[in-house]
């Protein structure tokens, strides 16, 4: 006999433990299925692991740096890879059984394993057991997965993906990094701080393509005065062994490069994990990349069947998926949630960090829209100065009625200080309303208020132009 569950989560990453916990406050009855541990790539293996290093590592910087502060150390800093490891795998740890606990507290049950459709309403799950599962409802939330290169295959050894470099299996004297996207350069900043030579090869003509230019312009030179090599409108022909050691040629215009790479880190996107499901069974619509075609509330088109995260379609943010598990949560439990969000803000932890909301100046002048700007660089901040932490601005972009089209930071804790200009962006308020607002002193924050106050010609922590 199968087993009739009223709804069925198949992924426990951000996007299915939000939806299932979220049922579970609503009153409904939750199978969630997973392979993998609870809390998918971002929590195991992308976002968190990726800023426990980043923040492990920098402590580390900074003790290189501190001489420059009046403090000395005997001797170089030292690293232990175990106990490094440890740390970060504590981290993940324990947020899995957080999100475990919660699970269990809101009434859902974890079923390791495997689920596919055998037809509408009906699938089969395989891991210790197998068994069959009647649902009434279906929410896909599959993730997404390493785009691998014909050229360079996986081999997890010298040809790997950000799940393998997470790991640190050891700390390469060089390592190429293929694709300056995301993942890729918040991975470079990692290796370059254990100590690596970073070198970077991008097939596009910027690192972070579709990023402001004025802050592109700023993180290259961040990395260039870190001694990270960036290859841009360069391609990765192949990787090869030679009597001295691994080595990546690349083709950058007329020319190719030899260049040496113990440890090659693919990072060239993410395809959606769809193909073993069985949506033919069902009917379920796929675009031409494979991902998951849905409306505003999350439905495929199939009745019962819903689809949230990577799975759905860009941008392949955790966030984005938190948001869309608890629309089709709510939509399933008759409450009328959908998509009604202006934009996704976005937050890249490099050296120096970017965070960013709506549209750039490339976008609004490519569409012919007219804009104004407000703009506060970090040098003129007390808080910044204090940190040692100079590089970079806040800029805003606003239309007629000083309302924000875009917020583009890069500097330090840009990450934390997005979320004032999401909400100003989202309710489409005057950005007056932050130059008005009185902003403890000395923070980071004050660069939003002086940004805001630029727009009018009032900022006064710098001249106005």
């Amino acid at each position: 006999m199968a087993r009739e569950v009223e709804n069925i989560v198949i992924g426990a990453g951000p996007g299915g433990y939000t939806a299932a916990i979220r049922l579970g406050q609503l009153g409904g009855e939750v199978l969630v299925v997973d392979a993998d541990r609870i809390g998918g790539t971002c929590l195991n293996y992308g976002c968190i692991p990726t800023k426990a290093l980043l923040s492990a590592t920098g402590i580390l910087e900074k003790a290189r740096e501190a001489a420059r502060y009046g403090i000395h150390f005997p001797g170089e800093p030292e690293v232990n890879l175990d106990e490094l490891r440890r740390w970060k795998d504590g981290v993940v740890t324990r947020l899995v059984k957080g999100v475990e606990y919660l699970l269990n507290k809101n009434g859902a049950q974890f079923v390791p394993g495997k689920a596919r459709f055998l037809g509408p309403g009906r699938l089969l799950v395989t891991g210790k057991e197998e068994f069959e599962v009647k649902a009434r409802n279906v929410i896909i939330a599959t993730g997404s997965k390493p785009v691998e290169l014909p050229n360079l295959p996986f081999d997890g050894e010298r040809v790997i993906t950000s799940k393998e470099a997470l790991e640190i299996p050891f700390i390469p004297e060089s390592l190429v990094v293929i694709g300056g996207g995301v993942i890729g350069l918040e991975l470079a900043c990692i290796y370059r701080k254990l100590g690596s030579k970073v070198t970077v090869v991008e097939l596009m003509d910027t690192v972070l393509p579709g990023t402001d230019r004025e802050v592109i312009s700023v993180l290259m030179r961040s990395l260039t005065r870190k001694n990270i090599e960036v290859h841009t409108s360069s391609r990765a022909l192949k990787a090869y062994e030679k009597a001295d050691g691994f080595y990546v040629l690349v083709q950058k215009g007329d020319e190719t490069i030899e260049v040496r790479a113990d440890l090659v880190l693919v990072s060239v996107g993410r395809a959606p994990n769809t193909g073993d499901l069985g949506l033919e069974e069902v009917g379920v619509k796929t675009d031409k990349r494979g991902f998951i075609e849905t409306d505003d509330m999350m439905r495929t088109g199939v009745d019962g069947i819903f689809a949230i995260g990577d799975v759905r379609g860009a941008p392949l943010l955790a966030h984005k998926a938190h948001k869309e598990g608890t629309i089709a949560a709510e939509v399933i439990a008759g409450i009328g949630s959908r998509w009604d969000y202006r934009g996704v803000p976005s937050a890249i932890f490099t050296e120096p960090e970017i965070a960013i909301i709506g549209e750039s100046e490339e976008e609004l002048r490519r569409r012919g829209i007219e804009y104004g700007v407000g703009k506060f660089p970090f040098r003129a901040n007390g808080r910044a100065l204090a940190l040692n932490e100079v590089e970079g601005f806040a800029k805003l972009l606003v239309d007629g009625e000083k309302r924000l089209l875009g917020a583009h930071i890069i500097g330090p804790h840009a990450s934390e200080l997005l979320a004032e200009l999401t909400l100003t962006y989202e309710e489409k308020l005057d950005v007056e309303r932050i130059g008005r607002s009185i902003h403890p002193h000395p923070t980071l924050s004050e660069a939003l208020m002086e940004a805001a106050k630029n727009v009018y010609g009032k900022a006064i922590h710098i001249l106005n132009g």
